[in-house]
């Protein structure tokens, strides 16, 4: 049931924040996001009909087909979503009349994506969906043997073209592009969040024990000493797994320089991190 208010409140907050960045940067200056919600303030300039009606007409006929495909529970929230959405950005637009925050299209660009994306990631974070282009995506991944990334990637190319065809306006496009951009950069945030860490692969023909107890004592983070061979099985080799902060990351370079000349090391970006002991 905790788990269940969570879930509805991340939803409730994401439609919020979604409705907030259409409304208050991206329709004002004619600057489509991605999928349906684009497709919604496209249609908006061409019959004036409210964003948040134009959202749901596009999007409940989408979750109705989508029932067989992605499940009754998913369905439910979504719809929710969708509706709550809708609700937000007619009530911000015609009731609040909140007022455009920027008429500067790079500012409404930047901060228009970073308000959508927060917002469909928090949906995400409920187990909802804004409906639009991931809904048409799974239903023709579930069909087809495309995947999810490629629809979605021509959906927005979709939105993007028709943008610069019914504003006739190339700038405008090209701003959306960035907008999308930023919405999907912004989404992995929310729902990935930034780790303050490194993955690092040491590897070495030579014994890395003395080199694991150096990492704990003068970096202070422990990882795991893998020991095997070379792919031809003709040489054994040691690796170390570690992540490591960001701020302690050069003197882990120069701890391997000095102390193994013939060490390899590989640094990753670490985009999710559960537990408590990763980075010490």
């Amino acid at each position: 049931m905790k788990k269940e208010f969570f879930n509805y409140t991340f939803i409730i907050v994401g439609c919020a924040l979604m409705a907030f960045g259409v409304v208050g940067f991206l329709s004002p200056n004619s600057i489509a996001m991605g999928g349906t919600g684009g497709l919604a303030i496209i249609f908006n300039s061409l019959f004036k009909i409210s964003i948040g009606i134009l959202f749901a007409i596009i999007n409940i006929p989408l979750l109705l087909v989508s029932i067989k495909y992605l499940g009754k529970y998913f369905a439910i929230k979504s719809t929710i979503a969708i509706l709550l959405i809708s609700a937000f950005i007619d009530t911000l637009s015609h009731f609040v009349s909140l007022e455009p925050l920027s008429n500067e299209p790079l500012l409404a660009t930047l901060y228009g994506g970073v308000f959508v994306g927060a917002g469909i990631g928090f949906i995400f974070k409920g187990g909802g969906s804004a409906g639009g282009g991931t809904i048409i995506a799974r239903i023709i991944t579930s069909k087809t043997s495309l995947k999810t990334g490629t629809v979605i990637l021509i959906l927005d190319s979709i939105v993007v073209v028709a943008t610069g065809f019914v504003f006739n306006n190339v700038e405008l496009a090209l701003w959306s592009m960035i907008s999308i951009f930023i919405t999907t950069k912004m989404v992995d945030v929310i729902l990935t969040g930034r780790p303050n860490g490194r993955i690092v692969h040491i590897s070495s023909p030579n014994n890395l024990e003395a080199i694991g107890l150096l990492i704990n004592e003068k970096i202070g983070v422990n990882g795991t000493l893998i020991k095997g061979n070379n792919l031809s099985l003709t040489q054994e080799k040691h690796m170390i797994f570690v992540t490591v902060p960001i701020n302690r990351l050069s003197t882990l370079r120069q701890l391997i320089r000095t102390e193994d000349t013939s060490a390899k090391m590989i640094v990753m970006d670490a985009s999710e991190m559960l537990g408590t002991k990763f980075l010490n």
